[in-house]
């Protein structure tokens, strides 16, 4: 249980390092760009309602940072779990080369080199 607790630890590390890189991918490569499509800072946009200052720029920029967070997260995930796949793939091949056959004569499952069968005795065909 011990080592759960130290992988989970590091698990939650990496993390909070991850999110650095991704918020940091986000306001400062990604946002900007929105920033010249639409040429405003969304951020500056309020409004009053009955004498009550209402600040929905912010709320705007902040659905926009998750989406592009979001965003960002599944492209990185789907790259992973791609190369996973084909690594784990490429480990299935390997797996795939035969390393025993049958014994024509007793059907005992013996070493593919074999030139005698360990159980039967009988000489084997190259």
């Amino acid at each position: 249980m011990r080592g759960n607790v130290i992988d989970m630890a590091v698990g939650i590390i990496i993390g909070g390092a991850f999110t650095a890189i991704v918020t940091s991918l986000v306001n400062d490569i990604f946002s900007p760009f929105i920033g010249l499509f639409f040429r405003a800072d969304f951020s500056t946009l309020s409004g009053t309602i009955l004498g009550v200052p209402i600040g929905y720029g912010k709320f705007i920029t902040a659905v926009i940072n998750f989406l592009l967070v979001a965003l960002v997260l599944f492209c990185i995930i789907k790259a992973t779990n791609k190369a996973a796949a084909i690594a784990q793939k490429h480990i299935e091949t390997e797996e795939e080369t035969p390393t025993t056959k049958a014994c024509p004569y007793c059907k005992s499952e013996i070493a593919i080199e074999a030139t005698r069968c360990p159980h039967c005795t009988s000489q084997l065909e190259q």
